[in-house]
C-alpha cells in the first residue's frame, strides 16, 4: 500500500513542478502577496477534483470527446497570448517596487477568473492528470487506487502551497524594479511560448 501512495506522490510531483502558465501565474502572485491562500487552494482542489476523475475513469470521456482538448488548445491559447501581452507591457513600468504600500493586491474575483483559466484552459490539466495519471493508476485495486490518488492529490497540494508561500523569501530582490522587468517579460516568454505549442498542430495541419 505504501508502494502505491509513494508511487502517486512521486508522479503527481513529477507533473505539478514544471515550469508552465500556471506555476509562473502562482509565483507572481506569492511575490506580490496577492491572495496567495486562496491561489494555492483553488488550485489544489481543481488538481484533486482531476485526479479523481481520472482515477474514476473518466479519462475515457475525454478520449470519447476529442472537442474537450481541442477547445482547451485554442481558449488557451488565446488566454495566454492575451496575458503574456499583459505581462509584457507591464515590463515597461520600470518604477514598479515590492514593498508595503505597493504590493499591488488585485480583487479577488479578478484573481479567480485568472487562476481558473490558467488551469482550466490548459490542455496538460486533462492529458496528465485525467488520462495519464487515471490510466496508470489501473495496475492498482481497491485500497491502493485511493492511495495512490492520495499521493498525487498531496503532491500537487504540497507543491502549490509552498509555491505561494516560499517566494516571500525571494521579496527582498524584487525591491528593485528591474527584477519586476525581468520577471514579467520571462512569464510573457513562457505564456507565448506554451500559446504557441498549444496552436503548432493547427498551424501545421494548414
Amino acid at each position: 500500500m505504501e508502494m502505491a501512495f509513494l508511487q502517486g506522490f512521486g508522479l503527481g510531483g513529477s507533473l505539478v513542478v514544471a515550469v508552465g502558465a500556471q506555476n509562473a501565474f502562482i509565483l507572481k502572485q506569492g511575490l506580490k502577496q496577492s491572495h496567495p491562500l486562496l491561489i494555492a487552494a483553488l488550485c489544489s482542489c481543481i488538481d484533486a477534483l482531476m485526479i479523481t476523475f481520472g482515477v474514476l475513469g473518466f479519462g475515457r470521456v475525454v478520449v470519447a470527446f476529442p472537442v474537450i482538448i481541442n477547445v482547451a488548445r485554442i481558449g488557451g491559447a488565446l488566454f495566454l497570448f492575451t496575458y503574456g501581452a499583459h505581462a509584457l507591457y507591464m515590463s515597461f513600468q520600470h518604477s514598479r517596487k515590492l514593498s508595503t504600500d505597493m504590493k499591488q493586491v488585485e480583487s479577488i474575483p479578478r484573481v479567480l477568473l485568472l487562476t481558473l483559466g490558467l488551469s482550466l484552459l490548459n490542455p496538460s490539466l486533462y492529458l496528465d492528470t485525467v488520462l495519464l495519471l487515471g490510466s496508470i493508476s489501473v495496475q492498482f485495486q481497491g485500497v491502493e487506487r485511493v492511495l495512490f490518488a492520495v499521493g498525487a492529490i498531496m503532491a500537487s497540494l504540497g507543491w502549490f502551497f509552498s509555491l505561494s508561500f516560499g517566494t516571500k523569501y525571494l521579496s527582498p530582490a524584487f525591491n528593485q524594479p528591474q527584477a519586476w522587468v525581468y520577471l514579467d517579460r520571462a512569464i510573457c516568454l513562457i505564456m507565448w511560448s506554451i500559446a504557441l505549442i498549444l496552436m503548432a498542430p493547427y498551424i501545421l495541419a494548414s
